[in-house]
């Protein structure tokens, strides 16, 4: 298992700071400070509200230091916890695409949803009641839009692929960027002395392999010297994986089309994307111990059996 620490701290003010959703190091917040000012990447759950605050106390911040609470997208282990959030800090502003920012200002479909999909019980113990963020502290921006914390330029690039309603952000003075779950998970757990480790996040609803492929090349195309993902972190090899993600992107396609054309679509798919995931860490050098690798991967292969499965549906494409 991964030793990494609940609060990484890297150059230009930026933190990671583990939000506890499922299991140590499987998402991060990505706090941001400039000149005193403060801003959080996403938020992870409502548990992870005293992390975020314990996080800016580390920093010596007060929860007034924060102006804007970034939401890359409104899937629930990223944004579930922003209304609770907003409650603790004064001053901040909810930054959100403009078909997200509903689903905050008014929350109860993404939770109807999601006790559907997980069941009450499972859906409490995750993610409990959303607050709603009132709508004054709601503010959607558009692609190529620009916001300033503290005078750093904050460069908004709407990016589909995973989910409609998802943006990016291009800390543009630094070379990096902020993808949420567009240019995919990389779990520390998986790195080896080949390096990092990618693999594409295709959860339902809105995947999009087109898309995703587009939204990898635009990212990219900015030379960034270092990507942060909402899972996990930090990531720098970028050339290899970007090939390796929409190597990935494209395979799941395909396998996704194959296990269509057979009488136990989910099954074959959710088998297929396993055994595809083992060969490439195989040859990534990782631990082949399969019940560990399981323990990491498995709820990762069931969204992603999902959300391709409801792609092939949506578009005909089987």
């Amino acid at each position: 298992m991964s030793d990494l620490p609940a609060i990484i701290d890297y150059p230009h003010g930026v933190s990671a700071v583990d939000t506890g959703y499922t299991r140590p190091h499987m998402t991060a917040s990505h706090l941001l400070v400039e000149e005193g000012r403060a801003a959080f990447v996403d938020t992870g759950p409502n548990s992870a509200v005293p992390a975020l605050l314990e996080a800016l106390e580390q920093h010596e911040l007060t929860p007034g230091a924060v102006d804007l609470v970034l939401l890359t997208h409104v899937h629930l282990d990223h944004a579930g916890g922003a209304g609770e959030l907003l409650m603790a800090l004064p001053n901040a502003t909810a930054v959100l695409h403009p078909r997200g920012a509903r689903h905050m200002a008014d929350p109860s479909r993404l939770e109807a949803g999601s006790r559907a999909v997980y069941g009450d019980a499972a859906y409490e113990h995750m993610y409990g009641s959303l607050r709603p963020i009132p709508a004054e502290r709601i503010r959607t921006v558009t692609d190529g839009e620009v916001l300033e914390l503290a005078g750093r330029p904050l460069h908004f690039m709407h990016t589909e692929g995973h989910a409609r309603h998802h943006y990016c952000i291009l800390d543009e003075a630094h070379d990096l960027i902020f993808s949420g779950d567009s240019f995919g998970l990389s779990y520390r757990e998986f790195d080896s002395a080949a390096g990092e480790f990618i693999l594409p996040s295709t959860t339902p609803v809105q995947f999009d392999p087109d898309a995703a492929l587009a939204t990898v090349d635009r990212l990219m195309s900015h030379d960034p010297e270092a990507i942060f993902l909402t899972h996990y972190s930090r990531v720098r090899d970028l050339a290899r994986l970007a090939d390796d993600l929409k190597d990935d992107i494209r395979v799941y396609a395909d396998l996704a089309r194959g296990a269509a054309r057979t009488d136990a679509p989910e099954q074959e798919l959710r088998a297929a994307l396993r055994a595809r995931l083992f060969e490439r860490l195989d040859a990534h050098g990782v631990a082949d111990d399969a019940r560990w690798r399981d323990s990491i991967l498995e709820n990762d292969i069931e969204l992603n059996t999902q959300g391709l499965l409801v792609w092939l549906k949506r578009s005909g494409d089987s």
